[in-house]
């Protein structure tokens, strides 16, 4: 996780300029929505340096930069409710869903902030569906009286 903040700074220092200023602020947005949430670095390869990813139970989003464009994808965006119209990219895909933020462009915080936990809450009821419901009954006993282990 240090390599993965530093790693994020270190973008955020490098690109210097409203892209960089962009990065940070929808990092710290991401973190007042969700203060457990875990900041990643993956996809680092010869052709690219690798993507800042932000991770509750599996991904909830990533934060690339491109020329024109601070780009926040979903990971599964297609399954959030986006009821302030953030999504302005990706949208005919079938899992993913992006924010694409341009130069100028404000940030509905409040908005993305809604949209940071739905994921989050998603990510986490995927991870108890299919599990065994426990139930609270006794262990069968032996003959005897004594329990089995």
């Amino acid at each position: 996780m240090e390599f993965a903040s530093a790693s994020i700074n270190a973008k955020i220092k490098e690109l210097g300029d409203w892209r960089g200023a962009t990065l940070a602020r929808a990092r710290e947005i991401i973190h007042q929505a969700d203060p457990e949430i875990v900041e990643e670095w993956k996809w680092a390869k010869a052709t690219s340096p690798g993507v800042p990813v932000w991770s509750h139970n599996g991904i909830v989003c990533t934060g690339e930069t491109y020329k024109n464009v601070v780009k926040m994808t979903f990971a599964k965006g297609v399954q959030l409710k986006d009821p302030s119209r953030l999504f302005n990219s990706n949208l005919e895909g079938n899992v993913r869903r992006a924010i694409d933020i341009h130069q100028g462009e404000k940030i509905n915080e409040a908005a993305l902030k809604d949209l940071i936990r739905a994921a989050v809450a998603l990510n986490l009821a995927a991870r108890t569906k299919g599990r065994p419901k426990t139930e609270s009954r006794p262990k069968p006993r032996r003959a005897g009286g004594k329990r089995t282990h």
